[in-house]
């Protein structure tokens, strides 16, 4: 039976937030459903604008869980919800709220047996990047980071100087071993299973390297706008937003050395190390694009050049990867939404074996669905039934929900938000790697590429259309 946590005071910055209610308030529910939350919890919403009193944030929470959830059962949500309450503060006062978190601590130790000293406070930074350095001020202040451990969510700055200033001024108030800088991507369970995937198999292990891959995709495209979030994004960019983050750490997982354990100081230096490797971007080898109507979108400036969408050719220079291209791809209003890592392999062509139709038969592919249901797929070449030896396209098919449907995967912030309280901090990302990425990325921010534009359901602009030789996978032989 796994252990849970110790009694815990959730406090979330932004708890009235988009991402609070899609994300964070329905991971703790289910994670209460799966009684995987600690016996004694208080969590306590705050922000400078309150919404009413605790039974209208109550009901708030309770409508987003309704909405992001589905079916809520009340004898779970009930109990959740009372322990939820809203207390407002800003960067200049946290008074009312040092003292609510001082009698929350009271009150769980008392319900634990255990002392004040035995909760463990969890503060959610949940805010928009030029109010982190305000609010861990006003933390500091009211004493609120002794006993803390303190969530940072992304962009970890705009630029190499920006994060280390941001970096520095986390470090005044609080430990390293104290900060979670989360990117929810890594805690998918697709993810993780990438690991297990290749260093448990001698199918691909050995093949896992220049002389066995021909490129990588890391294809993230979204067919939402960025209605909504106009302004963030004209603060922001689809780079800042996606790339420096999200892709580049999936790209870190694709290319890492054998780690030898899943602990934290093992994950970490092998990712390091592969970034350490990856080359400065050419912006000559990197497409950006907006979609066609960007700038009639609200809070968007209508002569904006921000990027809605980032194409890039990325190298690894070590003896693994040298002359593999990893291409990576991300952008909003585009023809589909999915989350696909793609390795192809070097074709072995044995000219002898051909197609029964030259030129229609696919490159052998392992391809990698980073979704909620994970799945597995490889492309394979096999003889065309009937005489000769013509060759036809075939799929080995891996479905993990379905293959092994007693299992109980959870969502990226269940499992974050539970690693936070348990103190690991395997999956999430150290100051080293933030400001290794905005290294690689430096050279496109200094030299932006032209924007170019390309139509809603479209793949993007025709220029990164044909970036990878024999094209993206997603969208292959489909123009914009």
């Amino acid at each position: 039976m796994t252990t849970k946590p110790a009694p815990h005071v959730l406090v979330l910055f932004g708890a009235t937030g988009d991402l609070a209610a899609r994300k964070l308030f329905p991971g703790l529910y289910r994670l209460a459903l799966a009684k995987r939350l600690p016996d004694q919890l208080a969590i306590i919403g705050s922000g400078r604008r309150s919404p009413g009193s605790d039974e209208d944030f109550r009901s708030h929470v309770h409508q987003a869980l309704k909405e992001f959830v589905g079916e809520v059962d009340e004898m779970v949500a009930g109990p959740l919800l009372e322990r939820i309450r809203f207390v407002p503060s800003s960067a200049d006062d946290g008074t009312a709220l040092a003292a609510a978190v001082h009698d929350a601590e009271d009150q769980l130790a008392l319900e634990s047996g255990q002392t004040v000293g035995d909760v463990q406070r969890l503060l959610y930074l949940s805010v928009p990047p030029q109010a982190v350095e305000p609010m861990v001020a006003m933390l500091d202040r009211e004493q609120l980071n002794v006993r803390s451990r303190l969530v940072a969510e992304k962009p970890f700055g705009t630029d190499l100087a920006s994060a280390r200033e941001l970096d520095a001024v986390l470090s005044e108030a609080f430990d390293e071993k104290q900060i979670f800088r989360i990117d929810h991507f890594i805690g998918k369970e697709a993810v993780q299973n990438l690991l297990a995937l290749r260093f448990a198999n001698g199918l691909f292990e050995p093949a896992w390297n220049r002389h066995s891959i021909e490129s990588v995709q890391i294809d993230v495209p979204e067919k939402l706008t960025v209605t909504g979030r106009g302004s963030f994004y004209e603060g922001t960019g689809c780079l800042r937003d996606m790339v420096t983050t999200h892709l580049c750490q999936l790209l870190g997982f694709v290319a890492m050395e054998d780690p030898h354990a899943f602990r934290e100081g093992a994950i970490r230096a092998a990712k390091a190390a592969a970034f350490a490797a990856v080359r400065p971007l050419d912006p000559e080898r990197v497409v950006f694009g907006q979609y066609d109507g960007y700038r009639e979108e609200p809070d968007v400036d209508p002569d904006s050049d921000v990027e809605t969408y980032v194409a890039i050719e990325a190298w690894i220079d070590n003896d693994r990867w040298r002359g593999v291209p990893f291409y990576l791809r991300t952008g909003k209003a585009l023809a589909a939404g999915q989350r696909t890592i793609t390795i192809r392999f070097i074709d072995p062509r044995h000219r002898w074996l051909q197609a029964a139709d030259p030129g229609a038969t696919e490159p052998n592919e392992l391809v990698i669905e980073l979704s909620d249901d994970p799945r597995i797929e490889i492309d394979v070449r096999a003889k065309r039934p009937g005489p000769g030896m013509a060759l036809t396209d075939g799929v080995f098919r891996l479905h993990l929900g379905g293959d092994t449907p007693d299992s109980s995967p959870l969502e990226a912030y269940e499992r974050l938000l539970l690693d936070v309280m348990n103190g690991d901090r395997t999956l999430f990302t150290s100051a080293g790697e933030v400001e290794r990425l905005w290294e690689i990325c430096q050279p496109v921010l200094e030299h932006r590429p032209a924007v170019e534009s390309y139509p809603q359901g479209s793949w993007g602009p025709e220029s990164a259309l044909d970036l990878p030789l024999g094209g993206w996978r997603l969208g292959r032989n489909q123009k914009a």
